[in-house]
């Protein structure tokens, strides 16, 4: 059947006016434009989630070191010839309008599955053969749970939801779903609350600086109980007002001199600013206890001696194992797909890339240590009577 629909699709390249290349889960945002204002509950959440990667820039770091650290993989097959041509293939699809290499699908796609708790992805075929890889956006898909079992990718059409043609070139991954649910639950899930915290203070900060920062002040005249002075009191406090006014708008410092009984105070100069430091790192620890990420690998150098500890290393390795294992079936389903394209049996097994957390300082005294070790038992074995 695949055979068949390939070849149906390369009958069509002689119209110009239709893509050999359809992306199925891209909208078609054309019609009903009064609805483009309509924002669903799905989506505003979405909006959430990115309005916290923008507005908390721990929260986007946290995430790019994830990215950063779930690494690479290599995949092997029994064939040396076709593993070449496979792993060629997977350096050099195109992913997106601008990227190239399943890696950089795969970021993008990790990246949305941290995010909103979902992602999907589309497999172009052109020519008989996987042309492109394709990151869809969540704002034009919707996923259905058509079955306890089953979960049915639409793509947005004039505003409702139609069942893609062929949903064997499109998969989803959901993260941590509940369970009878096809949505995923975003690492980012019960940070909205801390967040909005952590940028009030941030706020007030800002209000106070401002406000004190940019100093103001108060000019007080206080007229004499004489005639003369309470009968232009209104002159002279306008006077003093206006001159006061020069010397401050001058673009150099500039001195203020007057007569009679005058106070200067600057305003706030009595008030103190309220220590921040102690409510911001307990929001910070709120937010990396939920991103799972060490402090210090987030600039974050709350102990003059901090560094990464083996149970830290532990932690942190085994959430990167578990998004390399939701990252699996996408990566098996998409070679699965070009050896079946290129005649080959889908034999390949998917070799990630160790782990390396430690400096490599640290890793090579351990491995020296470990050498060292084994010779010494060697010699003490060799002396022992007997042997």
């Amino acid at each position: 059947m695949k055979t068949i629909f390939f070849r149906k699709k390369q009958k069509r390249t002689s119209d110009t006016t239709v893509p050999v290349t359809a992306v199925q889960t891209a909208g078609n945002r054309d019609s009903f434009s009064e609805l483009e204002s309509f924002v669903p509950l799905p989506a505003g959440e979405r909006r959430l989630y990115d309005a916290l990667r923008e507005s908390v820039p721990i929260i986007d770091a946290a995430i790019c070191k994830i990215l950063h650290l779930v690494g690479t993989f290599q995949v092997h097959c029994p064939d040396r010839t076709v593993e070449d041509g496979l792993n060629n293939f997977l350096r050099n699809v195109k992913a997106g309008a601008a990227g190239m290499g399943i890696q950089t699908f795969l970021s993008t796609y990790l990246s949305d599955l941290l995010t909103y708790g979902n992602a999907v992805g589309e497999m172009i075929v052109a020519d008989g053969k996987v042309a492109a890889l394709y990151n869809a956006s969540l704002d034009d898909v919707e996923l259905k749970a058509v079955s306890p079992l089953e979960i049915q990718v639409c793509r947005m059409e004039n505003g409702s939801p139609v069942p893609v043609k062929y949903p064997e070139l499109v998969f989803c991954s959901a993260l941590n779903p509940p369970s009878g649910s096809a949505t995923g639950v975003s690492i980012l899930h019960g940070l909205p609350f801390v967040s909005n915290i952590l940028l009030e203070i941030y706020r007030t900060i800002g209000v106070n600086w401002q406000r004190l920062g940019n100093v103001r002040f108060a000019v007080t005249y206080k007229p004499s109980s004489d005639a003369m002075d309470q009968a232009y009191a209104k002159e002279r406090a306008e006077q003093i007002a206006d001159e006061w006014g020069r010397a401050m708008r001058g673009k150099e410092v500039s001195d203020f001199v007057s007569v009679g009984d005058l106070s200067i105070k600057a305003i706030g100069s009595d008030c103190q600013i309220l220590d921040s430091e102690v409510p911001v790192r307990e929001m910070l620890e709120q937010i990396v206890a939920k991103l799972d990420i060490p402090p210090f690998l987030l600039g974050l150098s709350w102990s003059s001696t901090e560094r990464m500890s083996s149970q830290q290393a532990d932690i942190l390795t085994s959430e990167l194992k578990s998004y390399r294992c939701i990252l699996d079936p996408v990566i098996g389903q998409i070679c699965t797909m070009w050896m079946h394209l290129a005649g080959k049996p889908a034999d390949f097994t998917i070799d990630w890339d160790n782990i390396t957390l430690q400096d490599a300082v640290e890793l090579a005294s351990a491995h020296y240590q470990n050498v060292k070790a084994e010779q010494i038992e060697r010699q003490t074995a060799a002396i022992r009577p007997g042997k």
